[in-house]
């Protein structure tokens, strides 16, 4: 038995995660959509803006990215990019948001809901973190 493991996954392995993460962005749509509807265009505003706003860390460099090879993100914006492309972020912030009693505002459910859609989305059509070169990890 060796002590190292080896990460490798199989086309199978690959299928089910993306469709995993899939029907994960397909329910964070959906309760983000809810959420609009039952709590008015502020909620589904925020909604909106958080599904686009973890794209937006691109504009942290904007002006490195014609130096950058295909599909390279500039190294610079690589920290801001994986912090709002990691589930973890806004999965502890909506649950500090559901274990506190005293804090209840619609629109910033709706938003935790817009972001961990977007997160999952990513990660259904294989865009994951970025290394510190920029370039996806694999």
């Amino acid at each position: 038995m060796t002590s190292g493991t080896t990460n490798i996954t199989t086309p199978v392995t690959t299928v089910v995660q993306r469709t995993a993460w899939l029907a994960a962005a397909l329910f964070w749509t959906a309760f983000a959509v809810l959420e609009g509807v039952n709590h008015g265009w502020l909620a589904g505003a925020f909604a909106l803006l958080f599904v686009i706003l973890p794209d937006l860390t691109f504009l942290v460099a904007v002006d490195e990215a014609p130096r950058m090879a295909k599909g390279q993100l500039a190294p610079r914006a690589v920290p801001y990019y994986n912090a709002m492309h990691r589930a973890l972020v806004p999965l502890g912030l909506l649950a500090a948001y559901a274990a506190q009693p005293y804090f209840s505002w619609p629109p910033a459910l709706a938003a935790l809901c817009g972001w961990l859609a977007h997160v999952s989305y990513d990660r259904a059509f294989g865009y994951g973190l970025r290394t510190k070169e920029g370039f996806q990890r694999d």
